[in-house]
């Protein structure tokens, strides 16, 4: 389908990102349609923003050109996109942000649609997600699986959200062609997908260290590679206490075949053998491939590790089994209704082009933002708060003023209610 205006030309979607995992996934998803849209995507210089070497692995294979990549601060911003004049926006970030920055796009005239998304397994579909995310026009899934369990919870709590269903990006090279099916590996590394709150603990995560140290052990002549998403200082979407790198280093002498990378994913996937986590996306991407994944099960099965999904699939595997590398392919059932549907159901591009001409009919409404109290006030809080020192106004410095210590205030409240009201209810229980 090609977006063309109904005079000729090309509409025109330009994404806003600034975290790693959120700056690969909204390049590759209109990288991926840049043959049919005019695509551009603007790094927002927030406290998180990628390095130059985090951006260039992610732009590695999304079919986005460097050239319509630029970096832009918050205060340049809204005139940047009425110089550009989008159709429609992609809020690629996270929820607190995607909630400034889509009230400041409802704001333009004249008004682009909104689209908005999550950059990988969303799984369990959650309130807060919706929460954050009530001003967009469009929310984009990538399974038929998240589209069905967003809509219930959009019906259930009464937002009203629209969903639409767009291939995982990272999974596009083979839903024609058969993905999760075992082929002819070439590669001998097996890659450990780090991610930077799951496990969450100290000790969970230097368990899952000591189990790689054991893995090169087991086989000296092959690599064990340990998959960072980000080099020492360089941010991530999540902030990650007890980094692998640092573990690894209090396990003593290791084995010369244990590595750490930062390369790109797709990089470190060439030369792979399979692919290990707990719960990562890359997970998608190795099956993509045709590769064999284990899905830790150290820990269990739970909607805080992320993982449900891939248990669903029958990728779960035990610390031996990571030794041992005995590594499997998802069931055959489990693809199409998690991210490997055909690319035919996909539907992002053609609601994304309907709601435009919905707009500029003035027959779609703008979606409100959720009511909260505080007012002006409010907003500058929060967007003080999504953006840290990136905000340079002089409302976001006083509400930032006067809203830290009320939030002080507000959790110690909370912190005390939430220890004395089960102390009275064992009260009166007795």
């Amino acid at each position: 389908m090609t977006a063309a205006l109904p005079g000729g030309g090309r509409l025109r979607i330009v994404a806003i990102a600034d975290t790693d995992s959120y700056v690969k996934w909204s390049a590759a998803l209109i990288g991926g349609a840049a043959d049919r849209w005019d695509a551009t995507l603007l790094v927002l210089e927030t406290p998180l923003v990628v390095s130059e070497a985090q951006r260039a692995a992610a732009l590695s294979g999304s079919g986005l050109a460097p050239e319509r990549v630029e970096r832009i601060e918050y205060s340049r911003l809204s005139e940047r996109l009425r110089r550009l004049r989008p159709d429609a926006v992609l809020v690629a970030a996270r929820g607190p942000l995607v909630r400034v920055l889509a009230r400041d796009v409802a704001a333009l005239r004249p008004r682009p649609v909104v689209v908005t998304g999550l950059p990988g397994i969303s799984i369990p579909a959650t309130r807060k997600a919706l929460v954050y995310r009530t001003q967009c026009d469009l929310f984009v899934v990538h399974s038929r699986r998240e589209l069905r369990e967003f809509t219930a919870l959009s019906e259930r709590t009464g937002f009203g959200a629209r969903f639409a269903l767009a291939t995982l990006p990272f999974a596009r090279t083979s839903t024609q062609s058969g993905a999760g099916v075992a082929g002819e590996q070439s590669g001998s590394d097996l890659v450990f997908a780090a991610q930077a709150r799951v496990p969450a603990t100290r000790a969970d995560r230097l368990r899952v260290a000591r189990m790689l140290v054991r893995a090169a052990e087991a086989d000296p002549s092959r690599r064990v590679v340990v998959k960072l998403r980000a080099a020492a200082g360089e941010q991530q979407t999540h902030v990650e206490h007890d980094g692998y790198p640092e573990l690894l280093s209090t396990l003593g002498p290791l084995p010369a075949n244990l590595v750490t990378s930062t390369s790109p994913m797709n990089v470190a996937l060439a030369t792979a053998e399979g692919l290990v986590t707990v719960s990562s996306t890359a997970a998608i991407e190795a099956i993509a491939r045709g590769l064999p994944v284990i899905a830790l099960d150290t820990f269990g099965v739970s909607r805080a590790l992320i993982n449900e999904t891939l248990a669903d699939a029958g990728l779960l595997g035990s610390e031996e089994d990571v030794v041992a590398r005995r590594l499997r392919h998802p069931a055959l059932r489990w693809l199409d209704d998690n991210y490997f549907h055909p690319s035919d159901a996909d539907d992002w591009e053609q609601a994304t082009s309907d709601l435009i001409a919905r707009r500029r009919a003035g027959a779609l409404a703008p979606r409100p933002s959720l009511a909260r109290r505080g007012g002006a006030l409010r907003d500058a809080w929060e967007r003080r708060v999504a953006l840290g020192r990136s905000d340079t106004s002089a409302s976001g410095a006083f509400a930032y003023a006067i809203g830290l210590p009320v939030r002080a205030v507000v959790r110690s409240v909370q912190r005390a209610r939430r220890t004395l009201v089960p102390r009275v209810r064992a009260e009166h229980a007795r």
